[in-house]
């Protein structure tokens, strides 16, 4: 996983602008708030609503 530790500091929950980690496996970035995934492909955080996973 290549992503910028001053991207993940600045990139939020399109949602609710609420805070984003990593999750475990690092291919994606989760809001606890939202319960949303939204999926790292190939090194590009996907920050669609329509497209993010429910958990």
């Amino acid at each position: 996983m290549a992503l910028n530790e001053e991207l993940l500091e600045i990139l939020v929950c399109p949602k609710c602008k609420g805070p984003l980690h990593l999750n475990d496996s690092q291919d994606g970035l989760v809001c606890e708030k939202c319960r949303l995934l939204y999926e790292i492909r190939d090194d590009i955080p996907v920050m669609l609503v329509d497209e993010a996973k429910p958990l």
